[in-house]
């Protein structure tokens, strides 16, 4: 059993750690996961390497990730949800989340996200959380207005080649 960090009714959050390429490769390896993340839609094996590279990283820099997400009731992943630096301000942060194709539409998504607002907000105490998605992604677009994120305009988004719709969500807790 992995160690888990936080928990939701359904998901455990655990950390990526060296030994998860074959987690990391079963959801990042996956068009479906990735055809909005990058450019060409599809991730090589050493794009794989370096994003778990990099959230391994941000753990040991800044203790924050895209953790990976666990259902509780069977221990399978999931996908990722969490947060990474946002370089132009401090106590800020931009969430992200990438689920494998089959845990679509259950609620996963919007259950991680809010787990990682109240850690954001409440353990971090961050001041701001922003978000942004691929233009053609209209299940992200609903998801951030469900959870209460404001458009803020469109940020080119260098992996992607393309502006992508930005928002921002204030911590009212502080």
């Amino acid at each position: 059993m992995r160690e888990v960090f936080m928990k939701t009714k359904r998901i455990a959050f655990s950390k990526w750690d060296d030994s998860d390429l074959n987690l990391a490769t079963l959801l990042w390896g996956d068009k479906e996961v990735t055809r909005f993340i990058c450019a060409t839609g599809i991730f090589s094996n050493q794009d794989i390497l370096h994003r778990l590279e990099t959230e391994i990283n941000n753990d040991k820099l800044f203790q924050i990730q895209y953790w990976p997400i666990f259902e509780l009731s069977t221990d399978e992943l999931i996908g990722c949800c969490g947060i990474r630096p946002f370089d132009s301000e401090p106590r800020c942060y931009e969430i992200g989340f990438h689920l494998r194709k089959k845990f679509w539409g259950m609620g996963y998504a919007s259950e991680a996200a809010r787990a990682v607002i109240d850690y954001s907000f409440d353990t971090l105490k961050a001041v701001k959380l922003y978000a942004g998605h691929h233009p053609q992604n209209e299940g992200s677009k609903m998801l951030l207005s469900k959870l209460g994120f404001q458009y803020i305009g469109d940020n080119y988004y260098e992996p992607t080649e393309l502006y992508h719709p930005s928002y921002e969500l204030w911590n009212d807790r502080l």
